[in-house]
């Protein structure tokens, strides 16, 4: 965030409005438990300077319940704490600016992570009424447990995973019942394939954050009794249900473990799925419990978050929520109601004051927890149903990729498996369900091009069970040794990718794609391909190449060209000029185009506007008489970096599937990349409709 826009989100009159506010209730108002408890302890802590202000404090008389707080907490509270003291300020002050300077934190996060207009998060946030009334008129310090875990998040999306380690254990050394937000960020990089390759960084940031913050904890036998004294935690087990012989079923960490399961269950999630789980428990968590009015802060987050993301229907919900909680708050002190009583001189119409108090308090809590869940029912529905990463949790996305012998399907398979990674990859190939090796007598007689060289069921069969989440055995076929490998397992993955001669052939096989391609080539071009590959690949000779080819051209035209009917998307590969193939090599290789066909259209004329003017390319478009496909013919040589910025240009939102540093490619390799990404964009809106 540059200077420019914090001063001028600082001017903002909103932002004003709310400081202002905050600073005179920090002057005007002392909380009884900011006089009774919080106060006197750092007063004590600093008269009596020692790294266990826990023990110190119980060795003056002390009550165990004054601070039941970690270092975490008593750190961030004691440097404002100290100025006041050598400004003989009264402690109060301190203690109130401490909480704005967290609320201050957590502002500067929230307008980081939600990245929308000033004014937007400061009314949302900055003018809540459950941050000012929770933090500065009753003067509980939820929030800054609350802001070291929006950092730990913060860190986390920006994947300076040892940052977002210490910050975790931060916040959790701060309050306790933060801890019940690190088994979320554990699932969230386990089942991210990209974020697990450094899953590590964050457990090394846990231990570092341990070893500062928890690791002198341990040796403080006083700050362990403060800790676990605290009432607040008896409080998960009120709501229950009794069974026979003593047995109960606590609701809260029943629900709570649900939702961990629930989190288990999504394969993979992205950051905005994490952060409305993260926020969806600690709602439940608050809505369950009969909570202190600061827990409220826990879900402020998901409240902003959501408003922000959300209709007006989220804004007016989460208004009434917030109105609820402010009526609930004041009858959680109790002493307005009865003064307001009093004044209008109702307490004697209305029969006992102190009963009427109760009632409406009960009632108040009821219609806020109604509307909590009415929240937690909207949240779930529009931020997790609806997210892209949970809908493709359910089902992996499916792509086949058909063409001859030579034409690059393992060449281009292996593209696309570098913009996503490995990790997020299974890949089966129809080589390996070749029926014989290459050296039985069978080759003799029947080619691998023809459909009954290969076990086509098996394929299928196995391409169905990773399409529904399971794996499979297979083996792979060495083309140096023309052999068998042993059998592996293949586990089902994020994306699958089928390629093979005839991966569109059979109809239950086209019926597990999201995406059918199919790669034409040129056939001049292809016997090129060929030549090179096998014989400096595979030790063929020239002759053995070319009598293959010309043995194989019949089944070719018979059962691989007509799959090209069945494909989404068909790459074309073409020389420019057809005398380019007699001088090239590996060192001279041939200058080729791109033709495009698609029959379902791919954002084409934005890909043509930033093909030519990002990549600098020749584009030719058209379409057939029916406008049923699309052709785009290509030509020119576009860098990686030049495609990678085409593809952030035409669909963004695909870059949350890729890999943290995908593999892009130059020349026509990278073209191919851009142009099946806005594809799988496209299937991937349409089959979430």
């Amino acid at each position: 965030m540059s200077p420019n826009n914090l001063m001028h989100c600082c001017k903002n009159p909103l932002f004003l409005v709310g400081l202002a506010l905050r600073l005179a209730l920090i002057f005007a108002i002392l909380p009884n438990p900011v006089g009774q408890w919080y106060v006197p302890f750092l007063d004590n802590s600093i008269a009596i300077f020692t790294l266990d202000p826990w023990q110190a404090w119980l060795s003056q008389g002390g009550v165990p319940i004054a601070f039941p707080y970690g270092y975490a907490m008593w750190l961030f509270l004691l440097p404002l704490s100290l100025l006041c003291k050598a400004l003989s300020i009264p402690l109060a002050y301190g203690y109130g600016l401490s909480l704005l300077a967290a609320d201050f934190g957590l502002l500067l996060i929230l307008r980081k992570l939600l990245k929308t207009k000033d004014w937007v998060v400061l009314a949302i946030y900055w003018l809540s009424p459950i941050s000012l009334i929770a933090s500065y008129c009753l003067g509980y310090n939820d929030i800054i447990p609350v802001f070291l875990l929006m950092g730990a998040v913060y860190f986390l999306r920006g994947h300076y995973l040892v940052w977002s380690g210490i910050w975790m254990v931060a916040a959790i050394s701060a309050k306790l019942s933060m801890i019940l937000g690190l088994p979320f960020f554990l699932i969230y990089l386990f089942h991210n394939g990209n974020l697990r390759q450094i899953l590590r960084q964050f457990v090394i940031g846990l231990a570092l954050g341990a070893s500062i913050f928890f690791l002198p904890f341990l040796f403080s036998q006083a700050g362990i009794g403060m800790l676990a004294s605290n009432p607040e935690v008896e409080k998960i087990y009120q709501l229950s249900i009794s069974l026979v012989r003593n047995t109960t079923i606590y609701l809260v960490p029943l629900t709570y473990l649900l939702m961990l399961y629930a989190a288990w269950r999504i394969k993979r999630m992205n950051f905005e799925l994490f952060n409305a789980i993260l926020g969806m428990a600690f709602l439940l968590v608050v809505l369950l419990t009969p909570a202190s009015p600061g827990w409220f802060i826990w879900i402020l987050p998901l409240l902003v978050s959501y408003q922000v993301s959300g209709d007006r229907a989220a804004i007016y919900i989460t208004s009434i929520f917030s109105a609820l909680y402010a009526l609930s708050a004041i009858l959680f002190v109790g002493s307005q109601f009865d003064v307001t009583l009093q004044a209008l001189g109702l307490q004697n119409a209305l029969g006992n004051t102190q009963l009427m108090n109760a009632r409406l308090a009960s009632l108040t809590h009821t219609a806020l927890v109604a509307t909590g869940i009415v929240l937690a029912v909207r949240i779930w529905r529009e931020t997790v149903i609806r997210n892209d990463f949970f809908r493709l949790s359910r089902k992996p996305f499916v792509i086949g990729v058909a063409g001859d012998s030579g034409a690059g399907k393992d060449t281009f398979a292996n593209a696309i498996t570098g913009l996503f990674g490995s990790h997020s990859v299974a890949a089966i190939s129809g080589d390996d369900y070749h029926l014989w090796d290459r050296h039985q007598p069978m080759w003799q007689v029947m080619t691998h091009i023809n459909p009954a060289a290969n076990d086509l069921e098996n394929f299928a069969t196995n391409l169905v069970s990773l399409t529904d989440g399971r794996s499979i055995q297979s083996c792979h076929y060495d083309h140096d040794s023309g052999k068998m490998s042993k059998p592996f397992t293949v586990k089902s993955n994020d994306i699958i990718i089928a390629s093979g001669l005839h991966a569109l052939y059979l109809p239950i096989l086209r019926e597990c794609y999201d995406l059918s391609i199919y790669l034409d080539i040129d056939e001049d071009l292809r016997t090129y391909f060929k030549v090179q590959r096998d014989v400096n690949k595979r030790g063929y000779t020239i002759e053995r190449v070319l009598d293959a080819l010309a043995k194989r051209k019949p089944d070719s035209e018979k059962f691989i060209r007509p799959q090209v009917a069945f494909a989404d998307l068909i790459f074309s590969l073409q020389p420019i000029h057809s005398s380019s193939l007699i001088n090239a090599s590996e060192e001279n290789p041939p200058r080729l185009k791109l033709v495009v066909k698609s029959r379902h259209g791919f954002n084409e004329l934005s890909l043509k506007r930033v093909l030519i003017g990002v990549c600098g390319l020749h584009v030719d478009m058209s379409t057939n008489a029916d406008v049923s496909e699309v052709e785009i013919s290509i030509e020119g040589d576009a860098s990686a970096e030049d495609i990678q910025m085409a593809a952030q240009l035409i669909c963004p939102q695909i870059f949350e599937f890729l890999d943290l540093q995908p593999q892009w490619q130059n020349g026509v390799l990278g073209l191919m990349q851009l142009v099946t990404l806005s594809h799988i964009n496209q299937a991937l809106t349409r089959r979430f409709i």
